[in-house]
């Protein structure tokens, strides 16, 4: 069975190009949802993206969803796979990634395995997945779902969500989100940077952070109550 949705709204690029600029783990100080399970990892180094969750989901080595939804992507697109489980048919490989990129996709974000590395790596298309498997997925005609609810990494995915990822993983947010965290998350980095200064000149993390003068309370504490 096929259920096929509409394209949902695009988030509006201003935001995104903002949401770019932050790094999901900067914003893993401040949320505790969101982020998808880290066992799902960049397959190639050095790369952020920010972009629009388009989503699929299929089951087995049926991947025809997969090809629908090429001809659906739109430039700014992240395509979100919901492998329900399977973690060993690879639900992309590097004609799945050429095409995602030529049709403007920022990523693919797939629970569940990738192959073809090297052409992924050649192509410059960002994947994030469970591993590689040198066993595909094919065109069986069967089944599958486009832009539905789905789950990632333990993360509920709608369409129309929006996706950060780096190397240090995959944050799901709500387009409602992105300015406040985003905006939260540059400017925690900015901050970072003058701290780090500090360090360098020789104060001590400890001390610039609280840590030394809150222990120092509550070793105070405990030793008027012995």
């Amino acid at each position: 069975m096929f259920v096929i949705n509409p394209l949902p709204p695009q988030i509006d690029p201003a935001l995104i190009d903002l949401l770019v600029r932050a790094e999901p783990a900067t914003i893993g100080h401040f949320l505790n949802f969101g982020f998808v399970d880290p066992a799902i990892h960049a397959l190639l180094p050095d790369r952020r993206i920010a972009g629009t969750a388009v989503t699929v989901r299929f089951t087995g080595d049926d991947s025809t969803i997969v090809h629908y939804a090429l001809g659906q992507l739109r430039p700014g697109d992240v395509l979100v796979m919901d492998r329900a489980g399977d973690t060993r048919h690879a639900g992309c490989g590097g004609g799945v990634a050429f095409a995602a990129r030529e049709a403007g996709c920022r990523g693919i974000i797939i629970d569940g395995v990738a192959t073809d590395v090297a052409e992924l790596r050649d192509y410059n298309m960002p994947v994030w997945a469970r591993g590689l498997s040198t066993v595909t997925t094919k065109r069986y005609f069967q089944q599958g779902e486009f832009c539905v609810p789905i789950s990632c990494g333990g993360v509920p995915v709608m369409p129309g969500d929006a996706i950060l990822a780096d190397e240090n993983g995959v944050l799901v947010l709500k387009p409602a989100q992105i300015e406040a965290a985003a905006n939260r998350a540059i400017k925690m980095q900015e901050d970072e940077k003058i701290r780090l200064a500090e360090v360098k000149a020789g104060a001590k993390l400890p001390d610039l952070n609280g840590t030394n003068q809150r222990i120092r309370e509550i070793l105070a504490k405990q030793q008027a109550g012995s």
